[in-house]
């Protein structure tokens, strides 16, 4: 008889993996958490508990004989839920919450970057307002700004004139438009070149590379667009 899986998260990501899981042959059923209406249109089964309530996820798993989970967004990781799962005697796949800060702060990446010699743009980070815009008139521009925390993919700006790069620091400083997660900013310098990303699953010392992809944020061809 084949697994159980619970996926949690509501995103294009979940459904693919989703997909993947049923592809692959060891898994029977799959059921996403939270989910969305086009995974259900697709035939995926979904649950309504909250990614963020863990006692709940935790009674849903045992009292649905789930086998593991697969945890894909980025809050509940930060948050813990796979350690929460761990205490609990459920295997899932996904970082712990120490693991996680990497994803969670840039600042706190960019220390173990530079304290692990693995190269990195320059930097400084801020908590005010003063001291940033100071150090964005020192170094000009093209320069990047970067909201500490999480900011649902909206929290960098690459400010190709210092008007620009002010702007954005007043909409994290002043407006607070990401809330904690702008409690912080790093400022980078500008670099050139094609970005590109390398992920891999890894199990302690050992690691499996996955296809190398782009993440193309910017609208139009040539990153003309907002």
């Amino acid at each position: 008889m084949g697994q159980k899986v619970l996926v949690i998260g509501s995103g294009a990501r979940e459904h693919a993996i989703a997909h993947a899981l049923m592809r692959g042959g060891s898994v029977d059923e799959v059921t996403v958490a939270p989910g969305n209406p086009g995974m259900e249109l697709d035939g995926i089964r979904t649950t309504q508990v909250n990614p963020s309530n863990h006692a709940a996820l935790i009674d849903f798993v045992k009292n649905n004989g789930y086998d593991w989970v697969f945890v894909g967004p980025e809050v509940p990781l930060i948050e813990g839920i796979v350690d929460d799962f761990a205490a609990a005697g459920i295997r899932a796949f996904g970082p712990n919450k120490a693991a996680a800060q990497i994803e969670g702060s840039k600042d706190f990446a960019k220390q173990l970057m530079e304290r692990h010699d693995i190269p990195t743009a320059k930097y400084q980070t801020f908590d005010d307002l003063e001291r940033s815009t100071a150090y964005v008139r020192k170094h000009g521009a093209p320069i990047v700004i970067k909201a500490d925390g999480l900011a649902a993919g909206k929290g960098v700006t690459v400010a190709m004139d210092e008007e620009t790069a002010i702007a954005a620091l007043d909409d994290i400083f002043i407006d607070h438009r990401f809330g904690n997660a702008g409690a912080k900013v790093v400022i980078e310098d500008f670099l050139e070149g094609q970005e590109f990303s390398l992920m891999s699953f890894v199990n302690g010392t050992e690691f499996w590379p996955m296809p190398i992809s782009q993440d193309h944020k910017r609208a139009y061809d040539g990153d003309k667009g907002p």
